[in-house]
């Protein structure tokens, strides 16, 4: 059968996971055709599914405001987060399952019940959290020097790599996602700093606008899934050998390493 335009980006972009950089999606994307763009995901996220991988979670991404003005759209976008993709508390990714990464600190939720509806609110996603940790996502973009349009990333899985959260969680009750500071450090030295409030004004926001999001797509979240809520601060490329360790106030702090094969 032949394939679709989408099929066809689709499968570009898989390659690119093995073959390498690709340049951008101009031929078959328009720089903010979030349909397309999502269509596109979708067909590798059920390819993926085929072949094995367990979804466990979604993440945000595009929560800053900087961010959005930059790739000159005003909405977040997401990603699929695979069993495959979370590394170990402490573990080590290698360096040959990465093209160009980029390592930034965020909030993790794990959520202890579902958010089926397309109106939940901060406070709804609140309630439903079963634990929050701190979280470093590892982006990794399959477009050639990060050359990125909203619908790039947004074609290639939230711009997704791979992810760390802390093993030990702590309850959501007291906590202050707001203005709870972040550092992460990079062979011990201060690399980004930030704050909650950089997750679309406050994670609980971020989330939800994930919830509502999914559930309106009729892929609502569920117990037990993962959800990353945005980068704190900016985003830090990485070097083999980098021990990366992020902190975040009253939440716990997680690390990893980035070298070998």
């Amino acid at each position: 059968m032949t394939e679709t335009p989408h099929e066809s980006l689709a499968k570009r972009l898989r390659d690119a996971y093995v073959a390498g950089a690709i340049p951008p999606l101009r031929d078959g994307l328009e720089p903010v055709d979030a349909a397309g763009a999502y269509a596109v995901q979708e067909i590798n996220t059920r390819h993926w599914q085929a072949q094995g991988r367990r979804i466990v979670g979604r993440k945000a991404g595009l929560t800053a405001k900087t961010v959005q003005l930059q790739l000159g759209v005003d909405q977040p976008d997401f990603g699929v987060l695979f069993d495959d993709m979370r590394i170990a508390d402490g573990g080590r990714l290698a360096v040959s399952r990465t093209i160009q990464p980029k390592a930034e600190a965020e909030i993790a939720l794990v959520l202890a019940r579902d958010l089926p509806d397309d109106t939940t609110t901060a406070a709804q996603v609140g309630a439903a959290t079963g634990s929050v940790h701190a979280a470093i996502e590892i982006v990794d973009s399959r477009i050639a020097d990060w050359k990125i349009t909203f619908a790039d990333t947004v074609a290639d899985n939230g711009s997704s790599a791979f992810f760390v959260i802390a093993e030990e969680g702590v309850p959501i009750a007291g906590r202050d996602l707001w203005s709870c500071g972040m550092v992460m450090t990079v062979n011990g030295a201060i690399a980004s700093i930030g704050a909650g409030a950089a997750a679309l004004g406050h994670p609980l926001e971020a989330a939800a606008w994930l919830a509502r999001t999914l559930a309106a797509r009729g892929d609502p979240l569920k117990a037990g899934d993962i959800l990353l809520t945005g980068a704190l601060g900016p985003m830090v490329p990485l070097s083999p050998g980098d021990q990366v360790r992020a902190v975040v106030g009253g939440i716990g702090e997680c690390a990893f390493r980035f070298g070998g094969e």
